[in-house]
């Protein structure tokens, strides 16, 4: 049985817009509040949802009004967001260790690191970047968790 989750942002939209990877999603989301999972994510996540939201509002993709619906749903989710210090340079660290251009999804990693618990995403570059090297590291498609 796990304990905690660590989910990044690729996977929350999903869950608030409907795209390719809503049913996985969904289906991940209830099974781990059925079983009283504690979800949490860097607090990272919320400008990052926002700006995905926001993203899908500016290209036409979603009306205004369906933005602004999952904005609210997504504020109301039972994610804790943790922030600690350490996390950012353990966040280098991975984004060297992986070569990763940035340091926004290695926070992701360096909290799941730091807690010692699986990160899940649907973030396919990032996967693949770190696919088979770090193995609490787990795809938003894995059928069996």
């Amino acid at each position: 049985m796990i304990g905690d989750i660590c989910v990044d942002a690729s996977f929350i939209v999903p869950l608030l817009i409907p795209e390719h990877y809503t049913d996985q999603a969904v289906h991940l989301w209830d099974y781990w509040t059925e079983n009283q999972k504690r979800i949490v994510s860097p607090y990272l996540i919320g400008y990052e949802v926002t700006s995905a939201i926001y993203r899908k509002v500016y290209r036409g993709l979603i009306q205004i009004e369906d933005g602004q619906v999952a904005l609210e749903k997504f504020t109301n989710m039972n994610i804790e967001l943790i922030h600690l210090p350490i996390l950012h340079s353990k966040a280098w660290a991975f984004a060297k260790q992986f070569n990763r251009p940035n340091t926004y999804d290695a926070h992701y990693l360096a909290l799941a690191d730091h807690l010692d618990c699986p990160f899940w995403t649907a973030d396919e570059r990032l996967f693949n970047a770190i696919n088979g090297k770090l193995t609490w590291v787990e795809w938003i498609e894995k059928k069996e968790f």
